[in-house]
């Protein structure tokens, strides 16, 4: 949990988070994007809420051209030298910005968006309807949350919509969409510090037509 001398500063809360530990994040790309996102055609994309890139280089590595935001510099700053290693540093734009203000300027082919829940005050809601806002026509939209925490990592403050919730706060036009995924969908993980656990994402992904 935050610092509460961090107040809502979002840079502060997330850079706090990320330089007290080594890597934050396995770098391996989540399973929802791997599963929704494998056989479609590459194309321009944007991760919100990018971390220490995990996604965006997995999507650069299948030929995306990748825009990544995040709050957190040291976040982002891994994300490059990670993508720099792996051969794909021209293929992702970092972009450091709060995703509370920030406006997307284009429109993608893919906009993708990954555990967007804050131990501090964020318009989520609000970031998702521009995230939808921002999906070129035949795109997709993939929103991904926790259904549940995993055993040891409950924040009993933080609300987990369901895809139905999702949905429906997004407002969109009708007959615009198409639904491609809206579903509870298990994965394995862990829970407390080395035990296995069955984790369960709620994902919702959607065609803009």
């Amino acid at each position: 949990m935050p610092n509460e001398a961090h107040g809502n500063d979002a840079e502060a809360v997330w850079e706090e988070l990320y330089r007290e530990r080594g890597k934050a994040w396995s770098g391996r790309v989540n399973a929802a994007l791997a599963r929704e996102a494998a056989a479609l055609e590459p194309g321009s994309a944007l991760d919100l809420g990018s971390g220490e890139g995990g996604d965006a280089i997995w999507l650069a590595q299948r030929g995306w051209s990748v825009t990544a935001v995040d709050v957190a510099p040291t976040a982002l700053a891994r994300g490059a030298a990670d993508a720099d290693a792996a051969g794909v540093s021209e293929r992702i734009r970092w972009v450091h910005s709060d995703l509370a203000t920030w406006q997307p300027a284009e429109t993608f082919d893919l906009v993708t968006s990954h555990f967007l829940h804050s131990p501090i005050e964020f318009p989520r809601e609000a970031v998702l309807r521009r995230a939808a806002a921002a999906v070129a026509t035949g795109g997709l939209l993939l929103i991904v949350g926790h259904a549940a925490f995993p055993s040891g990592h409950e924040h009993d403050t933080l609300a987990l919509p369901s895809p139905d919730e999702v949905l429906q706060s997004l407002a969109l036009p009708p007959g615009d969409w198409m639904i491609v995924t809206k579903a509870p969908v298990e994965r394995p993980g862990s829970g407390r510090p080395g035990e296995p656990a069955t984790l369960v994402d709620s994902v919702l992904s959607l065609r803009r037509l």
